[in-house]
């Protein structure tokens, strides 16, 4: 659906927290281009969403960086914990339409 907004030059994917973890520090840690916005699962294999964040938010990008939580979870455990992240706005059960994707993608061009 990203691909399909038409707003996206760029998309990375990938399997797991730890993989998203390791290839966006190595991005930060080349001085690269970081995303603009993270569309994060919280039920993903071997690191989940909350891993990912622990770990992603102890590296010292200056660069703003919008996370989403896209998730299937409806727990007020999880909404509660979105809340220490400060994305308890930005927590989204899923699935979402690509009017959703599209509301997203333009909160880039209001920065």
């Amino acid at each position: 659906m990203v691909e399909m907004s038409g707003l996206v030059e760029n998309i990375m994917v990938y399997k797991n927290g730890k993989e998203a973890y390791d290839k966006l520090k190595a991005i930060f840690l080349n001085s690269e281009t970081l995303p603009e916005i993270i569309l994060l699962d919280l039920n993903m294999s071997i690191w989940d969403g909350w891993q990912f964040l622990d770990e992603f938010t102890k590296i010292p990008i200056r660069t703003k960086i919008i996370v989403y939580i896209l998730t299937s979870s409806n727990s007020e455990d999880d909404k509660k914990r979105a809340e220490t992240y400060n994305l308890n706005d930005n927590y989204l059960v899923k699935p979402i339409t690509l009017k959703e994707i599209k509301t997203i993608l333009d909160e880039i061009t209001r920065e």
